[in-house]
Parts: structure tokens; sequence; C-alpha cells
């Protein structure tokens, strides 16, 4: 990686400089304008599911409080946000017309963040499907591949005329692996086979919801998928038995996505690898072809990278920095070892690296020529807390965010065509089976009155949006 003392001063002037949330962390009003459940809802109403017994039912209210927030996101100097579509507000059961009421909400938060000059960047799908699909079979299911590009289709054309920006999928592995492998996400599953044939599918709805799109918006428009590719390292690099087992590891973390989605083939030692588990045969001829679509964009969510070891002994303990607890969500990896790499961490154990960015930008540069790339999520979970004044103090998130921006500026200068940013999160909310324990908000909420609270990370940020250069720690 080169020096961070010779990066470009500023960005480019043009760089996005955003925050991203996600409909069921941040909406609530989970039963209002025939909005009905979907799989999260179903998981965390599950007893056990979640810490706490925590919920989205309320959240951080912004179906409700979506003015004051976008208001709060122009006082940041926030020129871009980065949301997501409910799928069963707009579209109850999955299948059908779309609600209007529905569309209604993502009408006037579209509207009100051109109103202030923030660029809507819109996500279709961050976890929560409509419980009714999952009955029916859910991702691993061939049909929800083809509902999600009907729903795709009813988006664009209520929202197509106003926003350029559009993500099919948002962290596809965590949908199908975390979802139907380890079952610590929603729906809860833990079927090895069940999962790679969701992840297949979320392929080729990925694919299926492009060409809907395409079909539906105007030329502007720019479509991607947001992917939280694994910069897997080996925990002896002279070992050819840790070698393997990374490369395994790239291979169900990275490859089973870019693989369809930039070469349109899935790699063969993948298919190798888990031949006792399944022979693929729920891939149908032009399925590949149909993931393969033309990007526009291809948006990079990243935290932490992975440290791993060839294990002698099958089961062995492993620490994927996932939650995976009794369930391993890596299928046909039962000899492959997770270790904490070494360094600092943050509120979720996860190791602060922010070389792993760096790779995974030069990487994708690299694997995806001409295709510009986002940083969709990036951020750190703190115990953050007011102080007696009021205000809240978080050095650490000021810290980690200066770190991983820096390595953006050296990705730059060495060619990598990174066009923005998007700070996750822009406040504390449901963070899923962790429910509200952990904090990655730029912005404190204070989930008993809702009282919001840009945090010092949240007016540093600002900073850097407002000048395009990374003020000082």
């Amino acid at each position: 990686m080169p020096s961070a003392n010779i990066p470009p001063a500023r960005f480019p002037s043009d760089f996005l400089w955003g925050s991203a949330t996600a409909a069921y962390q941040v909406e609530g009003a989970v039963r209002e304008n025939g909005r009905t459940p979907s799989i999260w809802d179903t998981y965390s109403h599950t007893p056990g599911r979640t810490e706490n017994g925590d919920t989205g039912d309320v959240a951080c209210d912004h179906y409700h409080r979506r003015a004051a927030d976008v208001a709060l996101m122009a006082d940041l100097n926030l020129t871009a946000y980065r949301f997501s579509v409910s799928w069963p507000r707009v579209q109850p059961t999955g299948r059908g017309p779309a609600v209007q009421r529905g569309l209604d909400f993502y009408r006037g938060l579209v509207d009100d963040l051109l109103d202030h000059g923030i660029t809507p960047s819109l996500t279709l799908y961050h976890w929560d499907l409509p419980q009714e699909l999952e009955d029916a079979g859910g991702w691993p299911a061939r049909d929800t591949a083809y509902r999600f590009a009907e729903y795709a289709g009813l988006v664009a054309e209520a929202l197509g005329d106003r926003v350029e920006l559009w993500t099919t999928l948002n962290e596809p592995w965590c949908s199908a692996f975390l979802g139907y492998g380890s079952g610590v996400h929603a729906p809860g599953r833990t079927d090895h086979v069940a999962a790679l044939r969701a992840a297949h599918h979320l392929n080729l709805a990925h694919g299926l919801a492009a060409q809907a799109l395409r079909a539906a918006l105007p030329a502007r428009a720019r479509i991607g998928i947001s992917l939280n590719p694994s910069a897997v390292r080996p925990l002896d690099p002279s070992s050819a038995a840790d070698t393997d087992a990374a490369r395994r590891i790239d291979a169900l973390a990275n490859r089973i996505f870019t693989g369809p989605l930039l070469q349109g083939a899935y790699p063969a030692d993948l298919l190798a690898d888990t031949a006792a588990l399944t022979d693929w045969s729920f891939v149908e001829p032009g399925d590949e072809a149909t993931a393969h679509q033309p990007l526009d964009m291809l948006g990079i969510n990243y935290y932490t990278p992975a440290l791993v070891s060839h294990a002698p002994e099958a089961g062995a303990p492993r620490s994927d920095g996932h939650g995976a607890g009794t369930h391993s969500p890596w299928p046909a990896a039962d000899t492959v070892a997770f270790h904490q790499p070494p360094g600092g961490r943050t509120e979720m154990g996860w190791s602060i690296d922010p070389s792993g960015l760096y790779e995974l930008l030069v990487r994708y540069g690299r694997e995806a020529p001409g295709v510009p790339l986002y940083i969709t999520e990036n951020g750190a979970a703190y115990d953050d807390k007011p102080g007696a004044d009021g205000t809240v103090h978080d050095p650490e998130r000021i810290a980690y965010l200066h770190a991983h921006l820096a390595v953006v500026q050296d990705a730059l200068a060495v060619g990598a065509d990174v066009r923005g940013y998007f700070l996750w999160s822009l406040m504390d909310n449901f963070e899923w089976a962790y429910g509200y324990s952990k904090r990655f908000g730029a912005v404190h909420v204070d989930f008993t009155t809702q009282v919001r609270t840009p945090k010092s990370s949240a007016r540093w940020y600002a900073e850097a949006a407002r000048t395009g250069s990374l003020p000082p720690l």
C-alpha cells in the first residue's frame, strides 16, 4: 500500500460524501399504510433471536421524522444519502401491484433530498423479504428471483424520474449465508445447501432486476450492486494449507458473487469444493449470463479483514466476525479456522485494518475495469454515551474514519475509480440481531425520546464533506 503521507490533498470535486441506512433498521411504522411483516419482523419477534428481544417496530421512527432527518443530513453537508426501500411496504405479499401509500413515503423522501441538494441513492433490497415469500420458499426458491424483478420494476416506475443511483441488492452474502447457513440473520435457517441455492438465486435476482430497471429507467440511471467482499488472508502465507484455506473462503465470500456478476460463470474451484453438498443443478442454462449484466457501478461494503488457517480437525472453532454461534455460515469449509487479526477492535470485536479496504478497491478496480466503485458502507460501532453537557464525543470513530478515508485517497492515487463514500451509519439504529446494543451512527439516537444528537464524528465528517479533504484528528 502506498505511503499515507503522499495521497492527493483533496478528493475529486464530484466525489459523493454520503451516509447510509436500511429501511428495517430506521423506519419503524411496521404496521402502517399496508405494510406487512418481513422476515426481520418475524425473526426479531421470535424469543431468543435478538439481544434483549429488541425489534424494529419503532427503531428510529424515521417514517414519521423523515423531514427533520433530511434537514439534519443537509446540516451535516452530506451530498448523498443511501437508503433502502422496504419491499413489504411497497408490495406487501411480494406479488401484484404496488401499494401507493407505501411508495408515497419514498416519493416524499426523494423529494426532500433533492430539495436539499442531496443525491438519493436507492437500494432495492436490504434484507427485508416479505414473509409470504419466505413462507413460499424464500431465497432458496427460484421464484423469489422473479418476484424481486417484478418489485424492482414497480419501484423504478414510481421513482425513476428522480433517482439516478440504483442498487439491486445489499450484501447478498449475508442474505444467503447468515440467513440460511448460520441462522444468525433472518429467516434463521441452518442449511448449507439452502444457503448455496439462496446465493445463486440472489445472483439471478440481481440480473433479472437489472434488466427490469434498464427497461423502465431513463438512460442516465446508474445500476449496480453492493457486495461485502472479504479481504481474506492466510495466517501463515508460507503455508500451502493456509493459503488454500484462504482460497476456499475467498471463493465462498467473494467469487461466488463476482464470478457470475463479472465473468458470467461460477468459479470451478467453488463448484469442486462444494460438490459433496450439491451438484449445483439449481443453476439452469442461461442463469449465469442473466446474472452477468453490465454494471454502471459496484458498491463495496468493508469493515474488517478475515484471517484464516487450515484446521486439521473438522469443525474447528471459528471467530469469523459474524456471530456464527454453533452453526457455520461457510459450506464445505469445516477444516478452515478463523483467527482474530492483531490490532485494535471496535465494539463489534472487529479488527481495525484500513489496508483491507485499500486491497479491495485495488482488486475490484482490476477485476471490474471501467466500473466506478463506491464505498457503500464503512464505519464502526463504539459505546457512545452523551456527556454531562449532552454532547457525544467519539474520537475513536473519528480516527477510524480518518484512517479509512486516507486509504481511499491512496487507492485514488494509484488509479482506482472511486466515486463516493457512504458512512455507516447516519444514526444509531436497530443493529439486526444485536438489537440496540451496538451504535454505528454518526448521530446519537436516544431510543426513548428519539432525540438526535450529532456526535463529534458527524461534525468531523461534515467538515470533510465541506472541504473535500480530511480534517486533522
